[in-house]
């Protein structure tokens, strides 16, 4: 359990793992010490096998309102704002996160408890199942900075949204509502504040309680399709389909299927 001035909050709720962004003074920007805490929490829990699904959520009345650089450069850095290797250094290492986030094995449902801006959008829409607060309020806001989008976002975000939709959102940067999501198509349950964390706890534990192993081989080759030629896909299916077949949990499937019962999954 980290202590309450830790960036980042660790719980554990039987086989799932909660990450609760806490930085409410800095409506969860995230900065670097975060990052790295956020990255250290990802590759752990792929490496875990008590850790069966993750839950991302934000302390207080913010999700997470994006990347805080600006607190993190350095004074000679800002006074160098035409130097392109200082923005090139600072971006790289959340490039890095998004990147091992995109990857997860683990299931990972996110709990939008409030605002969501900039990095935050990433930290929501990549989850695996997307819950959010009712009238939330979502801001894609590098247009209102004179910025591009980084950290991952031009490779991530098309793969999420459908084109015209991430254009009205980053072009006109206009402040959307999780209700406007759900219409998207991109939010699994839009549920009043007060039932963000119950409902993203049980979506969580269902996860945790499936065949761990497949839903991370499933969830890869998913994201792989999303780059991959037909051939490509069709081989990397069959070879999951033989790694799968010898783990415990495939067995089990059959065997409760066979006995009319529920399966009992541990995720090996």
């Amino acid at each position: 359990m980290a202590t309450t001035t830790a960036p980042l909050l660790l719980e554990r709720h039987d086989s799932v793992l909660w990450l609760r962004l806490n930085r409410p003074e800095a409506r969860n920007a995230i900065n670097f010490e975060l990052l790295g805490e956020l990255n250290q929490a990802f590759m752990s829990a792929d490496s875990d096998h008590e850790v069966r699904a993750l839950v991302i959520t934000g302390t207080g009345r913010d999700f997470c309102t994006g990347g805080d650089v600006a607190a993190s450069r350095s004074a000679a850095a800002r006074e160098r704002p035409d130097n392109l290797m200082d923005y090139r250094r600072e971006v790289r290492p959340f490039q890095d996160l998004f990147r091992v986030y995109w990857e997860l094995e683990t299931p990972v449902v996110s709990a939008v408890n409030g605002p969501a801006a900039g990095l935050g959008w990433m930290l929501a829409l990549l989850a695996d199942l997307v819950v959010a607060a009712e009238g939330a309020r979502w801001t894609h806001v590098f247009a209102r900075r004179g910025m591009v989008p980084h950290a991952g976002d031009p490779y991530f975000l098309p793969r999420v949204l459908p084109l015209h939709r991430l254009n009205e959102a980053a072009l006109l940067s206009d402040t959307l509502t999780s209700e406007t999501l759900a219409d998207w198509g991109v939010i699994n349950r839009l549920v009043p504040a007060s039932d963000v964390d119950a409902t993203a706890e049980e979506l969580a534990q269902r996860l945790a309680a499936g065949p761990t192993s497949s839903l991370g081989v499933m969830k890869r080759l998913y994201r792989r399709s999303l780059t991959s030629d037909m051939a490509t896909i069709f081989a990397e299916e069959a070879d999951a389909t033989a790694l799968i077949s010898q783990t415990e949990d495939r067995q089990e499937g059959v065997k409760a299927f066979l006995e009319g019962r529920p399966p009992n999954f541990t995720g090996r």
